[in-house]
């Protein structure tokens, strides 16, 4: 939990430079970058992030790397930042933050689309416009199954939850029954 709440700081820190600087959107490829370096070299990751190593060669390392990109001197100022916090470990995390902040700033939002059963592309993308036009944003959709939901749809936008799922609409009407309302 203290990690994601580090992250978003970081990430959030950033964005605002980016904002205030026009270059919201190249942030976030460089970071994208480091993060894929990282991915592709475990044994770079390692030589910069673990503490058995001494830390100014970590440092050192990191320096180096940071020379050989084409990386904004914002992106090596915010890498060495993270190393000397000791932060470096979440540089993923702190991507995935920024990126959801970069894409806001440009006035898209992710949702997520659950369904019982797999959906087709013309009944998720009418699902995806019916979203665009109540939230007046570009909507990026992730569809996923669950079985468990027996039929129907759950749409989650950040804490936005519409629930039409039969499995709630029988738990609902079973707590009515319970509660001996008429239905």
């Amino acid at each position: 939990m203290k990690n994601l709440a580090v992250a978003r700081r970081y990430a959030k820190a950033l964005m605002l430079i980016g904002k205030e600087d026009g270059q919201a959107e190249k942030y976030t490829d460089e970071l994208e970058s480091f993060v894929s370096l990282f991915n592709s070299s475990v044994e770079l990751e390692k030589a910069i992030t673990n503490p058995l190593f001494d830390r100014n060669d970590r440092r050192h390392v990191l320096a180096a790397v940071l020379e050989k990109t084409d990386s904004s001197r914002i992106i090596k100022s915010f890498m060495m930042l993270l190393f000397d916090k000791g932060r470096i470990g979440f540089l993923r995390e702190i991507c995935q933050f920024y990126k959801k902040l970069a894409d806001e700033l440009k006035g898209v939002v992710h949702a997520t689309l659950v369904s019982a059963t797999q959906l087709s592309y013309e009944a998720t993308e009418k699902i995806r416009e019916g979203l665009a036009k109540r939230t007046g944003k570009d909507i990026i959709l992730d569809v996923e199954q669950d079985p468990a939901l027996i039929g129907g749809i759950i749409t989650k936008i950040g804490d936005l939850v519409l629930d039409g799922s039969v499995k709630t609409q029988l738990f609902n009407m079973r707590e009515t029954l319970k509660r001996g309302e008429m239905v």
